[in-house]
């Protein structure tokens, strides 16, 4: 397509035979959308789909999951490349970055990584108020919510060295939260 040519659209007839055209979108593997984003806003209907199974829920530049045909890719790699010929910091800089790193960028993401690991003590005692036999996932979810407490006020959101910082922050302590539920 030409940047002068218009996207593709699909002409749909409402009940009351007005035609509105909906823009047809096309991810990176070549499946088409329908976007109805504005669909209800400007004709009040809406669409049903019992159990999404015909809806895109997101539009993501890191991962593309098709899980009837088992594809797993984050940031165009299939996830068993990056298993098979990666590790952890290697997925990291991927997410983070968009690219695998080269040495230099693998070791500062390690040692980024390797300055957040710890937890704060009261992060520890925090524990203490889950059930023995909660799920872990559980505790997870609710040590996760509670980092927020403790790094609350170093982030401004306008700036990407602070957001990359707490990207890292977070992703190192998840080993540690996950070790200790």
């Amino acid at each position: 397509m030409s940047p002068t040519d218009s996207p593709p659209v699909a002409k749909v007839t409402m009940p009351d035979g007005r035609v509105i055209d909906l823009p047809v979108l096309t991810d990176k593997e070549g499946h088409q959308f329908l976007d109805i984003r504005k669909l209800q806003p400007t004709t009040g209907i809406c669409t049903f789909d019992p159990g999404y199974t015909s809806t895109g829920s997101c539009e993501s530049k890191i991962t593309y999951i098709d899980g009837e045909k088992g594809i797993l890719r984050y940031r165009g790699y299939p996830i068993d490349q990056i298993a098979e010929r990666g590790d952890f910091i290697d997925t990291v800089y991927l997410l983070l970055h968009g690219d695998l790193p080269t040495r230099a960028q693998r070791a500062e993401c390690k040692d980024k990584l390797d300055q957040s690991l710890l937890v704060h003590e009261q992060v520890i005692r925090f524990y203490r108020g889950f059930r023995s036999d909660a799920h872990p996932m559980a505790i997870m979810v609710g040590v996760v919510g509670a980092l927020s407490a403790f790094y609350h006020n170093n982030l401004t959101l306008s700036n990407r060295a602070e957001r990359e910082h707490c990207c890292y922050r977070l992703i190192a302590k998840m080993a540690t939260i996950a070790a200790i539920a």
